[in-house]
């Protein structure tokens, strides 16, 4: 169901229920988190668009920022709304990517293997930093939402086993993303046995280890890099129960929303393009609660 933020008439947001689970917001995560109520939800997951890396052809889009620094301020003060609408024992799990400044070319070509990587432009080297120099995005953000006030829990690394092959020939082919956990509180919601793993020999159960080989997901309506739902899954699991509301402020093609009515839970998600929320609403048109909820 898609719904409307407009503070100037009254009108309040809707929020999801049992027979209408997910609720997705057109416009500006930037501008529609500040009116979402505090202290709402048990768990958020989202990955941001990366910094230079695609172009999902929207004005203003965060992710296309000329500057660096820029794009992680844009960030972090959407995270630090982020903080305010989350329960105060809620937890904030962000998968982001690295990235290398650009060995000099000012966009990129089409790619057959991933039209989405294709770039009419490409930002200047940030300064400080030379051509081709892996830029370390991953930690620069997470480090400064630490300094915002979040929790930094864990540090996961997400190994992509069928990852996109790279052409390159001066270094190693990236197989790897950061999934972070944060929380607001230093004491929180989290239930490690819901995602433990089982033992090499089979005979128990352990820890869930930081780093996860989960292969991406194709997704054939879309034409960018979604979410697997097995990287979302536990996050879920681990960070809420049945009936808990989980936010995605970049919700993008919806897999969280999928996940989350998989297992029993409810979903906001809030989303610029509307091409996209066209492809969320399909997809979660066809998922059905499990019969069989872990939690």
């Amino acid at each position: 169901m898609r719904t409307a933020l407009e503070a100037a008439n009254g009108v309040g947001l809707q929020l999801p229920t049992k027979s209408q689970p997910i609720v997705t917001l057109n416009g500006d995560t930037r501008e529609l988190i500040h009116q979402l109520p505090d202290d709402t939800f048990q768990c958020v997951v989202t990955s941001p668009p990366y910094w230079g890396v695609r172009d999902y052809g929207v004005e203003n889009q965060i992710g296309a920022e000329p500057d660096l620094h820029q794009y992680i301020k844009h960030l972090v003060e959407v995270f630090r709304e982020v903080r305010r609408v989350l329960k105060p024992d809620g937890t904030f799990w962000l998968n982001i990517g690295n990235t290398y400044s650009s060995g000099g070319r000012k966009w990129r070509d089409a790619d057959e293997k991933n039209k989405g990587r294709a770039m009419p432009y490409r930002p200047p080297t940030p300064p400080g930093l030379k051509k081709k120099d892996l830029i370390g995005v991953a930690w620069l953000l997470a480090l400064e939402c630490q300094k915002d006030g979040w929790y930094l829990r864990n540090d996961i690394i997400w190994n992509k086993p069928n990852c996109q092959p790279e052409s390159v020939k001066d270094r190693l082919t990236v197989s790897h993303e950061y999934l972070f956990m944060f929380s607001k509180s230093e004491r929180y919601y989290f239930n490690q046995d819901a995602i433990k793993e089982n033992t090499t020999n089979g005979n128990g159960r352990k820890n869930k280890r930081t780093v996860w080989s989960i292969n991406t997901e194709p997704c054939l309506d879309a034409h960018f890099a979604v979410f697997p739902r097995a990287l979302i899954r536990p996050c879920i699991l681990a960070g809420s129960k049945k009936d808990d509301i989980v936010l995605d402020p970049f919700y993008g093609a919806g897999t969280v929303s999928i996940v989350t009515k998989e297992l029993g839970r409810k979903c906001v998600g809030i989303e610029l393009n509307d091409e996209y929320l066209d492809i969320a609403d399909k997809r979660a048109e066809i998922v059905q609660t499990s019969l069989n909820l872990e939690v």
